[in-house]
């Protein structure tokens, strides 16, 4: 616009003046425009900043690096990435030395983000994962049908008074204060739970034994008319001699199959005591003389009556082998 106003005869000083303009930048305008070139010699450029020390194929392979690993697999002793460890491996693979701002940079154009990790266990076993999933469930539930038995999936959890789960808001550089009860209480709680909605529960002092076990067992069949699949883990408890001669006892109307080891992921049960923490005391902590065991039960209680909420639970993607 500048040039075309001095083109039609207005005074270059005073054309420039009216933009903002150092005087000398209208004449520099002029002579592009006298020498010409291809395409428009004023159209805007985006300047080209220093040349990248990284090729797009190198870019490409430090994201398959990191996406999915850790250092440890690159030869490294620490379990988890840092700018410094991703710039030595640069150095040692590419022989090309950056900055941290500049790693920094690289990770963020490759869309990889600092994130506290999900950790697993060294013992799980992939294959007996996907085999679940694929098979043995899947059988399991079509045998069920056939039967018109009911599969239900049990866990158990502990409750601490003093436990505070979740985040909260307050000024950078001053960590907020939640004031819970001075007094430790602690109590444990099993459920089962259905895709139905159905959920039954049971809380208790201490840990898990064959005869607390066996004693719940007997508490949840009672006065029950169908087959009961109990899914569940593991727990030595749980694969007693005790309680396979309960098992024993009913003739087949009770049957334990038990989860792949160290894949708690595959319990939808695993899924109501996070919502429990995250929404029951988590929220509100204990009132002064408040016995944690009565609020756990309130909790636990709510959430049997409501059958949506239970249902909810089975749409999590980690469970979505699981149907009706």
């Amino acid at each position: 616009m500048a040039v075309e106003r001095v083109q039609e005869g207005e005074a270059p000083s005073a054309v420039i003046a009216s933009y903002g303009f150092c005087r000398t930048t209208i004449y520099k305008w002029l002579r592009q425009v006298k020498r010409g070139g291809r395409g428009d010699p004023l159209r805007s450029r985006k300047g080209t900043g220093r040349p990248r020390k990284l090729t797009a194929k190198q870019e490409r392979q430090v994201f398959r690096w990191i996406n999915g690993k850790d250092p440890r697999q690159h030869g490294f002793d620490f379990g988890l990435w840092t700018r410094q460890i991703v710039a030595q491996l640069i150095a040692e693979r590419f022989g090309i030395e950056l900055s941290l701002a500049s790693v920094g940079k690289l990770l963020a154009s490759l869309n990889l983000t600092p994130q506290k990790p999900l950790t697993r266990a060294y013992e799980r076993d992939p294959a007996a994962i996907e085999a679940w999933q694929r098979t043995t469930y899947p059988r399991l539930a079509a045998r069920a049908k056939r039967v018109g038995a009911e599969i239900y999936f049990w866990d158990g959890s502990g409750f601490r008074a003093d436990a505070v789960h979740g985040k909260t808001w307050g000024v950078r550089g001053r960590t907020p204060v939640v004031e819970v009860p001075g007094t430790r209480q602690s109590i444990s709680a099993a459920s089962a739970v259905n895709a139905k909605g159905a959920f039954w529960f049971a809380t208790y002092q201490g840990g898990m034994s064959a005869e607390l076990f066996v004693a719940m067992l007997r508490h949840i069949m009672r006065h029950r008319r169908k087959p009961l699949y109990l899914v569940l883990d593991s727990l030595p408890a749980h694969k007693a001699k005790l309680v396979r001669d309960y098992v024993e006892t009913t003739n087949g109307k009770l049957e334990l199959h038990f989860l792949p080891g160290y894949a708690p992921e595959l319990n939808p049960d695993e899924l109501v005591w996070n919502d429990v923490k995250r929404t029951g005391t988590a929220k509100r902590p204990l009132a002064s003389g408040e016995v944690l065991q009565d609020r756990i039960e309130a909790d636990l209680l709510a959430v049997q009556n409501d059958r949506a909420l239970v249902r909810s639970f089975f749409n999590a993607p980690c469970v979505s082998y699981i149907t009706d």
